[in-house]
Formats: structure tokens, C-alpha cells, sequence
């Protein structure tokens, strides 16, 4: 019955590795939208090689151990299939060596199976085999390595062939212990001369392993030591006293050993330092919250920025490719394996095998407990292996020594299992690994469903940005259509170009290194494709691309001449212009000197942000000025020119014509306080111009717009609304009669210029628009320069306007 089940089982499971190569294989052309790019087929040589290897091993369980578990082996032969596949779709050199390692475990698997009659033996050398591991652990002091040529020097090897000693230790350790307190059948606590020889040996393997800096596998070691001796003693404050000497490790760690510390840092703080020695743990949680609910699709993430994905973040390379549902899948498969280990356990058939059996479950899933924890905040990163799936050939071979030893135990012919005068130990066990495993699985979808919207939006996420090289973004047009921003190139290159430079304040950007700003970052979601395009549209394109679909067109209220001619006129000047349609709050014209070129943000970028003249400031939503006399029309409405109105009567006013709001506008904006003296109130241009437009609008002030319509797949070119709403500032004959007063001999425009003194600081203000009586759209306009300029402020009034205003 079992080998029937088993086989069942190696059948789904190969379907699924099958499906998963195919995918893999299709990946490129799936990311790219196009069938002309390189596939990828060396992984197949890997799916062949587990083909193989499982075969074989599955054909020397049935044949000699005829009752063993199956859901054992099937267990084990998915997690080292996804791993393989996952190790060679990071890194195909690294695969083929996983490939290379799976054969020499599954010879030594075979070996095992092969001789099984010996396996007793395992008991009666127990010292030989621990102290040969001691050895072979303390020889890498002296002659360790690292195959990385970088960090602890773990490794015995050379030529490209390396063998990490701790691992196998950690089996020899288990067979120890087991075999020792097998002997020991009546052993207490307090029976210190049975114990002291264990003690010390375990003693010794933690100073080798702390000496080594080897943390990772000093913590497993403690647990094992623990968690054993708690199984042969069912004493619980076994479990306390070791609880406790952690904690106090840790603290003494954290103040004195400079890894533990840095490690504790960044699992406590990990965004006080996202880019330094958090970079590990920040990096791999936002690849959960990229993978979401469903992943990005084998093949289609970028896991690759999370260091060692292979190995120590495997976890989090396929959580992003598979998301929650594949986590959950891994997580339940760990802990599949791990209770039939250790119902082998219980039906053992005496106390060696049974503490054998409960010795590899625990160290293989406290193990498991450990790195994944890590993986997503649960626990400190400890820099252990995942098993049977991370990359590792000393790891692997240990994993399938281990799978053969659970499997040998669980198949053994006495069918009545040795006397178990308490089970509450093994329930415990059972307990605890299962409480970690949920544990992992709500950790994992807190940051795959609850923070991932947010992490994935964050500026160092690169993730987003090289998904943007494979998906189009929507382009920024002016009023009439003429292209501002737009992306260029093919898919896998795409590049944002910015055609028209000056408008960078305003129009901002999108970049890898120095993420987003202005009306990119504002209208992020259209242009990426994310809203605008049908929901299932965009449903479909992340199920099969990982990706949202093409991005949509963006038409503002700019006029590019009109912008040029105002760009032109602030050119070597410091300030800003802005002109509106008085009525409709239409930005016509929103020009910031100095500018920058987002073009040569590479080049220029880091440098910016420290430019004394703040040329990333967009002066009109963000400059805040001194007002001075810059509203003296708009005072005038409500006072004649012979009355000098008081402070508190300036202050209400202002207040009535809602100055102290802030305008609703898709653009990063500055806001203005009330001040007990009027002096003292700082403006932007943005609020000026809206304030003076009730003016030329017959007291009406409008709610300012610049993104004017999206151009959609199913309705082509969709409207807009503004964000906030028109008001009645003033009464229409009291604004007409004020603009009147200020009009500009000859023409068909008021105006007011004034200087306004702070300090040494001078500033020009400039405020006009079109009288109430003008035929054509009624137009309001605003300046400001940072230098005392009456003449240039008059020919910014006469080109702009006068252009306009015949």
C-alpha cells in the first residue's frame, strides 16, 4: 500500500516540476511579450537529473523497505526538486553543481538503504563518528576555506569542490545523543556523572562552532542538545533553563560580538538602515511583498537582488516567484515531513531508533524554522541552509543521510513499537514545530497581502523599476497632444525620455536609483497601467506576465509654447511663473528656475539634492515667499486706496478667500500658516495666482488642474475631475471694479508689481490677469523673483499675457 501511494505520489510530483521547467523555459518570451528572445533549457538537465535520481531511490525503497512512510520520501523529493529548479533559475552554474551534489546524495542515500542491516552500528561508534565530525570541524581552522573568497572560512576544499564539515556534525551530534541516552534508560537531571561527558562534548562543539563564528549552527546545536534531553527526561524546565541561557547568549552576543549585534540590529530595526546592514533582511521582505498572493511566476521576478538567494534567502526567492500560496505550499510540505518523522518516531521499536527519528526531525526543523524566520522577520538571520532546498552540497548530502536513516526507522520489520511512558514530550515537540511553521505563514502573508501594496511602491524596491523596463509606460502630453515624457526602446530596455527638460520640477521622474517625483509619481498609477484599464485586464496581465498591463497616455493643461516662452523669460533668473485659465483653474504655464535635466539624473542626480539654489524645488507649489503688498488688489476690493486696513482686517480677509487652504493638486505642495502679523505670512505662487484669479473670474476662484485626461483602451479619452472645488471669493462687482483699477494703459490686462523686502533678501512680485470684460477665456498670472526686478517682471506680464490677450 505504501509504494502504491508513494508512486502516486512521485507522479503529481514530477508533473509539477515538469509544469515548473515549462514555465521556467517560456519565462524570457512571457516577460518580454515577444517569442524572438533566448529561452532558457539548461534547468532541464537538472529536472533529469532529479528524474533520475528519484527513480532510483524510489526503486531501492520499494524494493527493500517494504512498510517504510511514503509521504517521507515523496516530501523530501519536492522540496529538493523545487530547490534544484529554483538554484538553477538563479544562477545555472550554482544548479549544475546542486545537480551534481544531488547524485553523490542520492549514491550515499542508496548505500544506506543498500546496507541497512548495519545500521546498529551507528550505535556502537557513536564516539567514533562524533569525534571524526570534531575533527573534520576543527580542521577548518587551520585549513579553512571559503568558496565565496569572502566571510567565515567554514569550508574544506579546493579546486571547486567544497565540503562544509558543521553540517554532517549536526547528524553525528543527533546520532550521539541518541545512542547515548538510549543506553541511559533511567537518567535524570540530577544525575550529573551520566551527563557530564554529553555536556562537555556538546560543550566543546559550541566553542569549535562560537569560535568559528558559525552562530547559525551553534543555535541549532543548543536546540538539539535542549530539546533531546528534554525527549528523554520529560522534564519541561530543561526547556526553560535553556530558554533562558539563549536570551542571556544573545544579550551578551548583542554587546559584545559585532556580528550578533549587527544581526539583532537589523532584525529589530531593519528600515533605520535599509541600504547598509539592513540591506539582507529589507531586501527579502520586499520580495515577499512583490510575490503578493499569487507571485510574479517562475522565472519572472527578480529574486536575484536579495544576496545569496541561493542559499540562506532561497525562502524569499520563492516566495516572490510564487507568492503566498507557493509559500504555503513549501511550508505545508516542511511540516508534512516533519510529522511523519516523527510518527516514525513514536512506532520505533526501541529507544535508540526513536530518539534517532526525533533528533532529525528536530534538527531539520528547527533548521527550517531558523532560515525562514529569518527570511521574513519571525527570528535574527542566522545564515543557515533551508533543507533539501538551498544550495549546498554538504547540506544536501546531510538532508538525504537523514531522509534514509527516518526512512530505515520508520520501515523496521518489529512491527510493536518500544514502551512510551510519556508521549506529552513528542506532543510538545509536535507543538512547537508547528506553532513556528504557522508562525512563518502569517509573517508571510502580513508582508505578501497587508504591507506588500506599500513596500512595493518604496524608491528602493528596485523590483518595480526593472518590471518598468519590460512594460511601456504612458507617455505626458501637453494640451495638445505634443509628447512631454515618453519611453522609448523595446521591451527589457525600455527608458524613460523627458523631451522637454525644464519642465523636470514639475513634471518630475521616474528612476531606478532616486525613485520618483512630480506629476510621475503622481500619476504613477495610470501611467504604469495600474488604473484607467479594465480590472480584469490588469488581473490577467499580473497572472500571466507578473506584471500590470501597458500604461496610459496622460494629458495635462500645459501649452508647451506657452511654457517655453516662460521658461525662456526665468532663464538665468531665480523664481517661478504660473498661468492659469481663471475659470477652469487650468495650468496653462508652471515654470521653476533654476531647473534640472532628469535626462542626466545618473550624472547630476546625487548632487541635487545638496544645490544651494534647490533646483529640484518647484517654486510655484512649494516656494514659500513673503506676501508684502503682492494681494494690495485684491485688499482693495474691500478698501479703498485712501484707507490702510489693519492687521487682523488683512488676516480675514485672506482667511475669507481661503489663502490659508491648501489647493488640492496632484503635485507635492507647501502649506501656509496664519501669523499674528501679516508680514510674516509665507505664500506659494500656486495660492497667489488662485487668490488674484477672482479678479479676471468675477470673484469666483477656481480648483486648480493640470491632469486634464487619460486615454484609455475601451472609452479613448476620458476626463479628468478636478480635486477640489470653485468658491466665491469676493463679490463680482467689487472684483471687476479692483481689476479695473490696476489695468495696464493700452491694454486688456491688469496688474500689480511690488517689491517686498526681508532682511537683505529682496523679492519681486508679479500679479495680473485679464480684465472682466475680455472676450476670450479669462487668464490670471503670477511671478515671483528672488532679486529686486520691476522691468522683468513687466516683461514676463507683457510677453505672457500680451501673447495671449490681443
Amino acid at each position: 500500500m505504501s509504494n502504491a501511494i508513494q508512486t502516486r505520489l512521485l507522479r503529481w510530483i514530477g508533473v509539477f516540476l515538469c509544469l515548473y521547467s515549462v514555465i521556467l523555459t517560456l519565462a524570457p518570451a512571457v516577460r518580454e511579450r515577444s517569442w524572438d528572445v533566448d529561452y532558457r533549457f539548461a534547468h532541464w538537465i537538472g529536472f533529469l537529473i532529479w528524474l533520475l535520481a528519484m527513480r532510483a531511490m524510489h526503486s531501492a525503497t520499494v524494493k527493500h523497505l517494504q512498510d517504510h512512510d511514503p509521504y517521507l520520501f515523496s516530501a523530501a523529493a519536492l522540496l529538493a526538486g523545487w530547490g534544484l529548479l529554483t538554484v538553477w533559475r538563479l544562477n545555472g552554474g550554482f544548479g549544475f553543481k546542486q545537480a551534481l551534489w544531488l547524485i553523490v546524495s542520492a549514491a550515499a542515500f542508496l548505500s544506506l538503504i543498500r546496507f541497512r542491516q548495519h545500521f546498529m552500528l551507528l550505535r556502537q561508534y557513536k564516539y567514533i563518528l562524533l569525534f571524526s565530525g570534531l575533527i573534520l570541524t576543527a580542521l577548518t581552522i587551520l585549513l579553512g576555506t571559503n568558496p565565496l573568497n569572502a566571510g567565515p572560512r567554514l569550508w574544506l576544499g579546493c579546486c571547486g569542490v567544497y565540503f562544509q564539515p558543521s553540517e554532517p556534525l549536526k547528524l553525528l551530534l543527533v546520532i550521539y545523543l541518541s545512542a547515548y541516552l538510549a543506553d541511559r534508560p533511567f537518567i535524570k537531571l540530577n544525575s550529573l556523572p551520566l551527563l557530564i561527558p554529553t555536556i562537555a562534548l556538546t560543550g566543546f562543539v559550541l566553542l569549535l562552532l562560537f569560535f568559528q563564528r558559525d552562530l547559525g549552527t551553534a543555535s541549532i546545536f543548543v536546540f538539539i542538545f535542549t530539546i533531546m534531553l528534554f525527549i528523554a527526561t520529560g522534564k519541561k524546565r530543561i526547556l526553560v533553563a535553556s530558554g533562558l541561557v539563549l536570551v542571556g547568549s544573545l544579550l551578551a552576543g548583542y554587546f559584545l560580538i559585532d556580528v550578533i549585534h549587527i544581526r539583532i540590529n537589523a532584525w529589530l530595526y531593519p528600515w533605520a538602515d535599509p541600504s547598509g546592514q539592513s540591506y539582507q533582511i529589507v531586501q527579502s521582505i520586499l520580495a515577499v511583498a512583490s510575490g503578493g498572493a499569487l507571485g510574479r511566476g517562475p522565472g519572472m521576478g527578480s529574486p536575484t537582488l536579495v544576496p545569496v538567494a541561493i542559499s540562506d534567502f532561497i525562502f524569499a526567492a520563492i516566495a516572490e516567484e510564487t507568492g503566498l500560496l507557493g509559500t504555503l505550499g513549501l511550508l505545508a510540505t516542511i511540516w508534512l515531513f516533519l510529522a511523519r518523522g516523527l510518527l516514525a518516531a513514536l512506532h520505533a521499536p526501541d529507544r535508540f531508533r526513536r530518539f534517532l527519528a526525533t533528533g532529525i526531525v528536530t534538527y531539520l526543523g528547527i533548521q527550517s524554522l531558523l532560515i525562514i524566520g529569518g527570511n521574513i522577520r519571525v527570528a535574527p538571520l542566522t545564515g543557515v541552509t533551508l533543507p533539501f532546498v538551498s544550495y549546498g552540497g554538504s547540506s544536501l548530502l546531510t538532508a538525504f543521510i537523514a531522509l534514509a536513516l527516518l526512512l530505515i526507522i520508520s520501515a523496521a520489520e518489529d512491527s510493536e513499537p518500544a514502551p512510551l511512558k510519556n508521549y506529552k514530550p513528542y506532543a510538545l515537540l509536535s507543538t512547537i514545530l508547528a506553532g513556528g511553521l504557522i508562525a512563518c505563514a502569517f509573517s508571510a502573508g502580513w508582508w505578501a497581502l497587508v504591507r506588500g501594496p506599500d513596500l512595493v511602491n518604496r524608491t528602493d524596491n528596485a523590483r518595480r523599476t526593472i518590471a518598468d523596463r519590460y512594460v511601456l509606460r504612458g507617455s505626458l502630453l501637453d494640451r495638445n497632444n505634443t509628447p512631454l515624457n515618453v519611453t522609448q526602446g523595446k521591451s527589457g530596455s525600455y527608458e524613460r525620455i523627458y523631451l522637454y527638460p525644464p519642465l523636470g520640477p514639475t513634471l518630475g521622474y521616474t528612476h531606478p536609483i532616486f525613485g520618483q517625483a512630480g506629476l510621475e509619481a503622481s500619476l504613477d498609477d495610470y501611467l504604469r497601467g495600474l488604473q484607467g484599464n479594465p480590472s480584469r485586464l490588469i488581473w490577467w496581465d499580473h497572472l500571466v506576465y507578473g506584471s500590470p498591463p501597458s500604461g496610459l497616455d496622460v494629458r495635462l493643461s500645459l501649452d508647451l509654447n506657452l511654457q517655453k516662452k516662460a521658461d525662456e523669460l526665468l532663464n538665468g533668473h531665480i523664481g517661478a511663473i504660473v498661468l492659469i485659465n481663471a475659470q477652469t483653474g487650468e495650468i496653462l504655464s508652471m515654470a521653476s528656475s533654476p531647473t534640472f535635466d532628469a535626462n542626466q539624473l545618473n550624472e547630476i542626480g546625487s548632487a541635487l539634492s545638496s544645490d544651494p539654489t534647490a533646483p529640484l524645488l518647484n517654486r510655484v507649489t512649494q516656494g514659500l515667499y513673503p506676501l508684502g503688498d503682492g494681494l494690495l488688489p485684491l485688499i482693495q476690493t474691500q478698501y479703498s486706496q485712501n484707507t490702510r486696513p489693519s492687521n487682523a482686517q488683512i488676516q480675514a480677509l485672506l482667511t475669507a478667500i481661503h489663502l490659508f487652504e491648501q489647493p488640492k493638486l496632484n503635485l507635492p505642495l507647501a502649506q501656509t500658516e496664519p501669523q499674528i502679523n501679516v508680514k510674516d505670512v509665507r505664500v506659494t505662487p500656486l495660492q497667489v495666482v488662485l487668490a488674484i484669479s477672482a479678479l479676471s473670474n468675477h470673484g469666483v476662484v477656481p480648483a486648480p488642474r493640470i491632469s486634464m485626461a487619460v486615454n484609455t483602451p475601451e472609452q479613448g479619452w476620458v476626463t479628468l475631475p478636478a480635486q477640489g472645488t470653485a468658491h466665491t471669493a469676493l463679490p463680482a462687482a467689487a472684483a471687476d471694479e479692483a481689476a479695473l483699477d490696476f489695468i495696464v494703459p493700452g491694454t486688456a490686462y491688469w496688474s500689480h508689481i511690488n517689491k517686498v523686502e526681508v532682511g537683505e533678501k529682496n523679492f519681486t512680485w508679479l500679479v495680473s490677469g485679464s480684465l472682466p470684460n475680455w472676450g476670450g477665456s479669462p487668464l490670471a498670472l503670477a511671478a515671483i523673483l528672488e532679486e529686486d526686478n520691476a522691468p522683468l517682471a513687466r516683461a514676463i506680464r507683457d510677453q505672457l499675457l500680451g501673447a495671449i490677450i490681443k
